[in-house]
């Protein structure tokens, strides 16, 4: 197959990559309040190790189990309205121009994000995305969260694995693929990509689509 006739992917980071600030933590407040914090105080040497460690999958993995018991639904439908606002709000101009470049020209798009699936997912509908990775709030068979995340929080090279699976389960695992994003925690997925496109707050670092 011939590099015009491969499927091409456009992959984006979200927080501070199509959007203006971070997602996760506004998320949090608005749904579990002050629970978030008590979370990371009952736990205050793990917590501790992680922030010496700088390991921001830890700290995610204990601020989530805040969610402990809610109503799936419940935080589904707050999610829904979150992700109303931050199409409202939060999102950049100049990437999410590029996303609807890609879209015009017929490519698929993919948001690749440790955002949370409550509100990452509707929001990625209501862009017109065709999928969504993103990290998952377990729930079990009563559709009560858990306070456990289903998985690894998608960050770092979590992001090309779940991306990677994603291709193949969409039949475009040889897709010529490009990627935005703006953190170390994007790192991985652009050197995984053809096209790797390191966002900043003022710059956009692209070659023409």
């Amino acid at each position: 197959m011939t590099l015009s006739q491969r499927p091409v992917v456009a992959a984006f980071d979200v927080d501070g990559t199509l959007t203006t600030r971070d997602c996760v933590t506004p998320f949090l407040y608005r749904t579990v309040g002050l629970h978030a914090g008590l979370a990371l105080l009952r736990q205050p040497f793990s917590v501790s190790r992680a922030l010496v460690r700088r390991d921001r999958d830890s700290i995610k993995a204990t601020v989530c189990t805040a969610f402990a018991g809610m109503d799936a639904e419940a935080v589904d439908a707050r999610g829904v309205t979150f992700a109303r606002e931050i199409k409202r709000r939060w999102l950049r101009s100049d990437t999410f121009a590029l996303l609807q470049q890609h879209q015009g020209l017929g490519h698929a798009v993919v948001l690749v994000s440790a955002s949370l699936d409550p509100y990452l997912v509707p929001f990625g509908s209501s862009i017109g995305a065709t999928g969504v990775v993103c990290t998952e709030l377990e729930r079990d068979l009563h559709g009560v969260l858990t306070g456990q995340l289903a998985g690894p929080n998608c960050r770092g090279p979590e992001k090309v694995r779940r991306l990677e699976k994603w291709l193949a389960a969409s039949g475009m695992a040889d897709a010529v693929v490009w990627a935005y994003g703006d953190s170390g925690g994007d790192d991985a997925l652009l050197a995984r990509a053809d096209h790797p496109v390191r966002v900043s707050r003022r710059h956009v670092a692209v070659e023409p689509v």
